[in-house]
Parts: structure tokens; C-alpha cells; sequence
């Protein structure tokens, strides 16, 4: 029996897909370990939905979805799923051990991809509609109907479509603007007229999922929230295919802020974001522009004078929410290489993360080695310690790296050691830089044809003792890409712990592969 509770007509659900969507982005493939630490951030941020994967995608996919769904109990797990049976009963057992689950399950309904994509009638579709989602609410009460490629739909038609849906059991309905084409205006426009067009659309919930090709995905999803719709689909840090997804923290923090324009409200714990964020970043290995909104290194930074000399008289002159609202907490503790375990341990835990003995005790000896470096430790740091150290179970690991080079050295030359499956090779090679040189021994140790894609390096704070970040990007023959990224005082090392991290999430990529038609 199904258990309809009130819910408050001016909250917005918040229906996070970083582990699904976000993943779709080249090179931002994720384990079962990385997924499972994303998704408890994410129900510690409050977050209503937790799209956990596509589960048949992959024997990989569809573990995460399961693991996720036993361990996460605040949260609705959502399992991904083509309008097919077999996609349906595979999502349907991922999230069958869910304290809530739910099959999202979606079909294209433009009339473009309609002929080309499914080569398939707009009756054929209405008909698949029904099925598939009569389907799925006979394995579960929590049914999301989605119409891929909602906003070039032509209005009749998604009416009927919508209609169809509900009739068939779906509680929730989800408009995607799929190529991010439409426009604020005309997005709410669409959302208002079905809402008001189609005679039963007050038994589901109306969702947006937002891409961010023109830069306007925040900005659809609020004009479609002032429409009528009451879930919002998004991604920490926006991150998704091509140019993105709806970013969660913008969306949360523009509905947090604006309640004069848009009354309306989240479960959103807003003081997780800056974890979440950084986390994300350092899973994936996409760094954060720096003047991202809410989460960039310069959100809450001010160089110019006037802007100074405002703050200093009142903090609100320039700065519309306060860095703390978003989990930038002023460092309370200043961490040296005479702190303690126990002010280490504090400082993590007023970050948001909490270790293990075993972990906090290789974290604090990793800190203490990196406060033996550098003067001052700062939070971004730590954030970057803690989460080079979470990487376990890969095939390949660096145990040992000397480099030579500079004028006298000619050719720049690498000594190094990697321990791969459980067993330590050694090899000497050179190259036109150290980099490259360091690189070539990867490739003599560990023979492959992934080609190097991107290298960056940026430091992760100021002064010349900074740890460096790196970010390397593989691509396996065109047919799969991986990014990798790590952080070390010193830049070689940091730069080959980048690509064999790159080059593991590129091994385990290799037996993933996806059908196709995967976005909504």
C-alpha cells in the first residue's frame, strides 16, 4: 500500500545526478569506492534523490546502484532505465534493497530524434510509454517518466505523451531540455502549459533537467521552478557531457538567497556544499574555474580596493551570502608540523570528513611528511591529502621516482618504480622534458596505446612550497577517456601520480561500456 503524505507546495526536490549524468562526462568514470563516499556526502547535504548510475550499463553500474541503494537511508536511490524491459527489471533489482527506491525510466519525443534516433512512429512511442511505465510501477510505488529531448518536443504531442505517463503510473515527470536549447522564457512557458493543459498532471510531480550548452541551465531551471515545477535535476559543480549539467549549488544557494523573488525551499544542508564540491573535483579530476560561482577559488575573494575598503565597513556591501553559509568555515586551528593527531583529527572533522583509525592514522603521517615541506598547511591541503590517500585498490602505484635534468642533464632522464598487480618493476628511460620522460617509463613498465590528451598544473595555494595539482586526461583510441589527478609538493611526482591515476581509471573503464542513448 502506497503512503501519500502532504508535501509543502513550495519545496523544490532536489534530485542529484552526479553519479550518473555527471559521470557521462569524458573522463570522469568513478568507482564503486568514489561513488559510495559521493553519495553519503550527498545524503549528508539533504539531497531528496540520489541518481545512482544506469544499471545495465555495466556489472559496474549496476553493483554501484545496489551498493548505494543498501547503505544510503535518507536519501530515494534512482536507477536509470531505457523504455525496454530488460533495462526496466534491471533497475528495478539494483534499488530493490533501497529504504525508498525508484525506476527513472525515459524515451526521446521530438519529432528529430523520434525519426532518426529511434526510427520509430510518434504512436509507437505513446505506445512504448505506456508499457514501459506500467512496467516499472509494477516492480515499484516511485516511477520518474522522462521525455528525452522534451524542449524540441512539439506541444500536442508531449501532452499526449505526458498524459500517458501518469495514467500508466508514473509520480513524477521529468521535461528534460536534453541539447540545453531553450531559453528561460520559453522553458517556463512549456512547463506552465503542460501543467496546465494535461487533465491529470496535478497526480505527478513536474521535474527539469537542464544541459548547459548555452550557459543557461541554472537559469532554465529557476524559470521553470516559478512555473510550477517542484523537482530540480543537477549536478555538483555542473558537471555533465558536453558543457554540463544544472549546477546543484547554484540553484540551491539562488533559491536560499532570492527568497523575495522565488519563495520557495530546499532540504539542502548548504554548509556541505564546499565538501561536496571539492570532492567531486578531486574524484573526477575536473578542477574548479576559479571564478565559478559559489564554489571558485575567488567567490568570496575581493582584490580591488573599493571592494576592500567595502567589506571592511560591512561584509554585505559585496558579498550576498556569507562564505560560512556554504561550508567555508575561517580556520580555527593552524595545523604545523608540531600539531598533534588530535588537532589534526579535529581539524578533518570541521572540514566534513571523518576517518577510520587506520585511515586517520596514514593521513596523519602523510601530513606530517607535507608539514615537514611547507611552512603553512592550508585547508586545500588537507583536502587534497585526505583524498590522494583514498585511493585504493588500484592495479598500478608509484613506490619510487628520481629525475634528472636541467642544462647538464641531456637528455632529461627518469628513474622509476611502480608496483603493478602486487609486483615492483623498475626502468630508466629519457625524453624531451622530464615530464616526458617520466611518462615513457610509465608506458616501457605498463606497455599501452592511450594517448595523452591534457597535462595542466596549477597550484593548489599560494607561495613556492604550494603543493601542485595535477590534472592528466587519456584517451583510449577515441573509444574512452579517463582524467586522473593528484597533489605534491613536488611536481613530478604529483604529475606521475596524475597519470597512473588516469591510467587505473582508464583500465577499469575498459570493461564499462555503455548502451547507447544514455542521456535524458
Amino acid at each position: 500500500m502506497t503512503i501519500v503524505t502532504e508535501r509543502d507546495p513550495n519545496q523544490v526536490i532536489i534530485f542529484d545526478t552526479t553519479l550518473r549524468d555527471g559521470e557521462q562526462s569524458p573522463g570522469a568514470s568513478m568507482n564503486l569506492e568514489e561513488k559510495l563516499r559521493i553519495a553519503k556526502v550527498l545524503e549528508d547535504m539533504g539531497v531528496d534523490v540520489i541518481e545512482a548510475g544506469f544499471p545495465i550499463a555495466s556489472e559496474g553500474d549496476f553493483e554501484a546502484v545496489s551498493e548505494i541503494a543498501k547503505t544510503i537511508k535518507n536519501s530515494t536511490i534512482a536507477g536509470l532505465a531505457r523504455a525496454t524491459r530488460g533495462d526496466i527489471e534491471r533497475a528495478g533489482a539494483a534499488v530493490k534493497h533501497a529504504e525508498r527506491g525508484r525506476i527513472h525510466t525515459f524515451i526521446a519525443t521530438s519529432p528529430l530524434h523520434m525519426q532518426y534516433k529511434l526510427q520509430m512512429e510518434p504512436e509507437q512511442v505513446l505506445e512504448r510509454i505506456t508499457e514501459s511505465v506500467g512496467m516499472a510501477r509494477n516492480l515499484i510505488d516511485d516511477v520518474e517518466w522522462s521525455a528525452e529531448d522534451g524542449s524540441r518536443s512539439e506541444h500536442e504531442f508531449l501532452c499526449r505523451c505526458v498524459e500517458a505517463a501518469i495514467k500508466a503510473g508514473a509520480t513524477t515527470i521529468n521535461i528534460p531540455d536534453t541539447v540545453g536549447y531553450a531559453v528561460p522564457e520559453e522553458y517556463a512557458a512549456l512547463i506552465k502549459m503542460l501543467i496546465d493543459r494535461v487533465p491529470n498532471s496535478d497526480q505527478a510531480v513536474f521535474s527539469v533537467h537542464c544541459h548547459n550548452d548555452l550557459g543557461l541551465a541554472v537559469a532554465n531551471s529557476l524559470a521553470a521552478v516559478v512555473a510550477g515545477a517542484r523537482q530540480v535535476e543537477c549536478t555538483i559543480n555542473g558537471l555533465g557531457e558536453r558543457a554540463g549539467n544544472c549546477s546543484m549549488e547554484e540553484v540551491v544557494m539562488a533559491l536560499k538567497t532570492r527568497q523575495d523573488a522565488m519563495p520557495f525551499t530546499t532540504n539542502i544542508d548548504a554548509t556541505h556544499i564546499t565538501r561536496a564540491s571539492r570532492m567531486v573535483s578531486s574524484v573526477t579530476g575536473f578542477p574548479v574555474q576559479p571564478n565559478k560561482a559559489i564554489v571558485g577559488a575567488n567567490a568570496f575573494a575581493h582584490e580591488s580596493g573599493i571592494h576592500q575598503d567595502g567589506m571592511l565597513k560591512n561584509a554585505q556591501t559585496y558579498e550576498i551570502m556569507t562564505p560560512e553559509s556554504v561550508g567555508l568555515t575561517k580556520s580555527k586551528i593552524v595545523l604545523g608540523k608540531h600539531s598533534g593527531r588530535n588537532a589534526f583529527k579535529t581539524k578533518l572533522e570541521e572540514m566534513g570528513y571523518k576517518l577510520g583509525d587506520n585511515a586517520l592514522n596514514e593521513a596523519f603521517k602523510r601530513f606530517k611528511d607535507l608539514a615537514d615541506l611547507k611552512k603553512d598547511v592550508f585547508d586545500e591541503d588537507l583536502v587534497a591529502l585526505v583524498d590522494d590517500d583514498t585511493r585504493v585498490n588500484d592495479r598500478i602505484k608509484l613506490t619510487s621516482l628520481e629525475i634528472q635534468c636541467g642544462t647538464v642533464h641531456r637528455p632529461p632522464k627518469a628513474a622509476m618504480e611502480l608496483e603493478i598487480d602486487g609486483k615492483t618493476q623498475s626502468c630508466e628511460g629519457t625524453g624531451d622534458g622530464p615530464v616526458d620522460a617520466a611518462f615513457n617509463c610509465i608506458k616501457t613498465l605498463f606497455p599501452h596505446g592511450a594517448r595523452l590528451q591534457l597535462y595542466q598544473v596549477h597550484a593548489v595555494t599560494h607561495g613556492t612550497d604550494a603543493q601542485a595539482e595535477v590534472t592528466v586526461r587519456l584517451d583510449d583510441n577515441g573509444e574512452r577517456t579517463a582524467q586522473g589527478a593528484a597533489a605534491d609538493t613536488d611536481t613530478m611526482v604529483a604529475s606521475v601520480k596524475a597519470y597512473v591515476n588516469a591510467l587505473n581509471k582508464l583500465l577499469t573503464k575498459r570493461e564499462k561500456k555503455a548502451p547507447e542513448a544514455m542521456s535524458a
